[in-house]
Parts: C-alpha cells; structure tokens; sequence
C-alpha cells in the first residue's frame, strides 16, 4: 500500500535539493527539445534508425500517438541496415 506525502509524514527536503532537482530538469527538457529541433521530431513517439550518424529510417505515431509501424517491421529495417554491409 504507498503511503501519502503530506505533512504528517515527516518527510523533508532540503532548498538546495530542489534547486539541484529544477537545473536537472531544466538540463533534460532542453537536451529534448535540441534533440527534437535537430532530428525534426514532430511527435512521439517516433524510432529513427541511424546507419554511420545518417538517419537512414523512421518510424513515426499518428496523430493520436499510436505507433503504426510494428515491433516486427522496425527489427526487419534493422536487420536490413545491419545485413547491407555484407
């Protein structure tokens, strides 16, 4: 059974962990949104395969974030990346 947070709980945090708990926050939501500038991410989820540091696949969600590629079609796509090297 989780216990609820409240004041009877004792539970205590230090400022100086809720600052250090917000910059990491911060550092992550902008390494997400340079991610999503730099490989045009419009929605999520989306799988991009890469091949040498050059996309060389993707698979995108649909407008109501459902992935419409399968788990088999994304191994296949792989498969084929790693295999052309032969």
């Amino acid at each position: 059974m989780a216990k609820e947070l409240n004041e009877d709980t004792g539970f205590q945090v230090s400022i100086k962990s809720l600052i250090a708990i917000g910059f990491a926050m911060a550092t992550i939501i902008g390494m997400w949104f340079d991610l999503q500038a730099k490989h045009k991410i419009a929605v999520i989820p989306t799988i991009i395969i890469f091949k040498d540091g050059v996309e060389v696949a993707r698979f995108q969600a649909d407008l109501s974030f459902k992935m419409l590629a399968t788990r088999k079609e994304v191994q296949n796509e792989i498969n084929n990346q790693l295999m052309s090297d032969f």
